[in-house]
């Protein structure tokens, strides 16, 4: 008798023994569809589903200052397209006003109404644009997270059909600093973008990376990249600039420029030691009358560089014990009769009765009585003093790792273009050319013990914080004369700055050597223009212990063309930020004359009480300080530095005037204030007034000086 549990049971088995046949057979037809017909189905894949090869770009490296602080990176920025086929109809009728109107209110360059207009015939029509650009504007990644929250878009790429298409785009968060050395990229013949000028055309190997390897497949209706070797990033590339030096130098040239009404100028500050430079500034007037980062004049603006070069000749007669400082040279009324031309020293009504001036005072007021000397001794025998220049290095190239560097010319007898007055015109800055920084390197060693170093630009490439490559500090060649020249040199060169053509940047705070220069610049034809002048001061400071070396040049003033008045003063300038921020990191400096109390900022009440401690310095008024962290600081007739307190609002804009930039932005930001900053210094200038109520996250503009 048949039961319907039996019933049951024998269904139940033909159910089991069906499901256990049929994934048998799944699982004989995949094995044979993977192994017997596998190439077959593969085949078919890729004919009917479209693939393109592709490059998949690497990360540029970035470029570092000295001390990480980044001088160049590449940051994404997102292009926008839009699906409107991926929303659905009735979500795109209720929301297309409303992202119209984020999208007018977002980009401020159409009204709601025709953005409305243009994403609704997006849509309309037989051809509907599918991938519609949204803006030309190029967002960036914090814009991007802002406009996925507009209507629509927010429902993910899918539903929102929102598209956001990658590209790099390199930037340079220091903005004008070093712009023309940094360098930046053009389109290369390959279609992408490559160094050509600077660090990123010298380094460009290595920041580049290298390309990873994708096919761009149609998948559910959208490109996509499906990477088969992923790329290789870029190397960073650190420099030795340091971006305070930099801005230091930078402003101090553009003010004189603008001052001068110059075409365009120069300035390079070197570590005597390493030869690192530490800063680098080219700037020439546009069009509109302001100053730009032009090109690298420092590197291959090779020029007469007049008589700064005077050192250099110097420098052959010592050696070659022609005359000793202290020698009496008659220069009678500083009339120089050559062979084919007479020379005249530069200021007649000082030379009306016949002269006899030392060496060293020759030197001092830059005369050009020294080409009388050279000529008078080493016109039978030319070579002899060129040979000297030759040992000294001033016939070669710098070897700085930025492209473009220019031949040095220094002529030599036996040359088509040497003439009756080549020797004594080379002697004071004529019939030569080099670049300023090449002579910058040539006083860098006369500071440096007589060694010379090459310039250095890049201390190493690093990959994710890991040294790939170091570059050294390089000695070039032997030393450029004896211990007793170069001694005798180097007094003669601070004998300019106490005494000569460059008393007017003499200080006695610390001890400065170099020497003036102005000379005539030719034209394209060789003949010089009526009226254009080149102005340089080079030298290096502190005299005595020589921690950093510089180059001024500046070419056009229109108002005054004398280096003395011109190069000097940058110079100074930036001689005294610069060594006031080196205290911090080369200890304490050595006073040699006017014991004079220093001018001090405002600031935090730890901070004086720490810096008076270290120098020694006598103060009072501590007294009357207790409760408030801030200080105001005068001196008391040179004896002592006075205390008083100061006191600051937070809940509205507070004074910072007096102030250095870490005390001023701790303040303004401590007071909701979003701050912008130029120069360098203390605070002279604040845009929004003290004591005034502003709300929350107001821009305020301070001006350093």
């Amino acid at each position: 008798m048949v039961t319907v549990k039996g019933i049951i049971k024998r269904r139940t088995f033909i159910v089991y023994v069906g499901v256990i046949l049929m994934g048998i057979t799944i699982l004989v037809q995949a094995f044979r569809v993977m192994t017997v017909q596998g190439e077959e189905w593969r085949t078919l894949a890729k004919a009917n589903v479209p693939v393109q090869p592709v490059d998949i770009a690497p990360n540029r490296g970035d470029i570092c200052a000295a001390d990480g602080r980044v001088l160049a990176t590449s940051v994404p920025f997102y292009e926008l397209r839009f699906d409107p086929i991926a929303v659905d109809k009735r979500v795109f009728q209720e929301e297309v006003d409303s992202l119209a109107y984020c999208l007018a209110a977002f980009f401020k360059d159409r009204t709601r109404a025709q953005y409305r207009d243009y994403l609704v015939r997006a849509r309309s029509g037989k051809h509907p644009n599918r991938y519609l650009l949204v803006n030309k504007r190029q967002v960036n990644h914090t814009e991007l997270k802002e406009i996925r929250q507009f209507p629509i878009f927010r429902l993910g790429r899918n539903r929102g059909g929102l598209q956001a298409v990658v590209s790099d785009r390199r930037l340079q968060p220091h903005v004008n600093l070093a712009v023309r050395t940094i360098g930046y990229l053009n389109e290369s013949e390959t279609g992408g973008r490559e160094g050509r000028v600077g660090l990123e055309a010298a380094f460009e190997n290595e920041l580049r990376g290298e390309n990873g390897v994708g096919v761009k497949r149609m998948m559910s209706g959208t490109w996509m990249v499906v990477p088969e070797q992923e790329p290789v990033d870029g190397h960073d590339v650190v420099t030795t600039i340091d971006v305070d030096y930099q801005d230091i130098v930078q402003h101090a040239l553009k003010a004189q420029l603008e001052k001068s009404m110059a075409s365009h100028g120069t300035a390079v500050l070197m570590e005597v030691r390493t030869g690192d430079i530490k800063a680098i500034a080219n700037m020439r007037r546009g069009k509109d009358g302001e100053y730009y980062e032009g090109e690298n004049f420092a590197i291959n603006g090779a020029g007469e560089p007049g008589s700064v070069i005077k050192a250099a000749s110097y420098m052959a007669l010592l050696e070659d014990g022609i005359v000793t400082p202290d020698d009496t040279i008659n220069l009678g009324r500083g009339e120089y009769r050559f062979p084919e031309r007479t020379l005249k020293e530069a200021h007649p009504e000082d030379w009306e009765k016949p002269r006899e001036v030392t060496v060293r005072e020759m030197m001092e007021k830059s005369l050009n009585g020294i080409t009388k000397l050279v000529f008078d001794n080493y016109k039978d025998r030319p070579e002899k003093f060129v040979n000297r220049w030759h040992a000294m290095g001033l016939d070669n190239k710098t070897g700085i790792c930025l492209p473009g560097e220019a031949e040095p010319l220094i002529k030599v007898p036996g040359d088509k273009s040497w003439s009756g007055i080549t020797l004594p015109w080379m002697s004071f800055g004529y019939e030569l050319k080099l670049t300023p920084l090449q002579v910058l390197a040539f006083y860098n060693a006369i500071a440096n013990g007589g060694q010379r170093m090459r310039p250095r630009l890049v201390k190493e490439i690093r990959n994710h914080g890991s040294v790939v490559r170091t570059f050294e500090p390089e000695e070039v060649g032997g030393r450029i004369c004896s211990r007793k020249t170069l001694q005798d040199i180097q007094d003669m060169l601070e004998c300019v700055v106490k005494n000569g053509t460059g008393k007017n940047i003499y200080t006695g705070k610390y001890r400065i050597a170099g020497k003036t220069g102005t000379a005539r610049i030719a034209g394209a034809n060789g003949k010089y223009i009526d009226g254009s002048y080149r102005a340089s001061f080079v030298g290096y400071f502190p005299a005595d212990v020589p921690l950093f070396s510089c180059i001024v040049v500046i070419d056009n003033p229109r108002n005054g063309y004398y280096a003395t008045t011109v190069a000097a003063p940058v110079f100074r300038e930036i001689a005294d930020k610069v060594y006031s921020m080196a205290y911090v990191q080369y200890g304490k400096p050595e006073y040699t004359e006017h014991d004079e109390l220093p001018v001090c900022k405002e600031g935090l009440k730890g901070d004086f009480r720490t810096i008076f401690g270290c120098l020694d310095l006598k103060s009072e008024g501590w007294q009357d300080t207790e409760g408030t962290d801030w200080v105001i600081t005068a001196s008391n007739e040179g004896e002592k530095m006075v205390v008083k307190p100061r006191k600051i609002n937070f809940s509205s804009v507070p004074n910072v005037k007096g102030m250095g930039l870490r005390d001023a932005l701790y303040v303004l930001e401590n007071s909701g204030l979003k701050v912008g900053v130029s120069g360098a210094g203390m605070v002279q200038k604040q845009s929004l007034r003290a004591g005034d109520e502003v709300p929350a996250g107001t821009y305020i503009q301070i001006e350093l000086r």
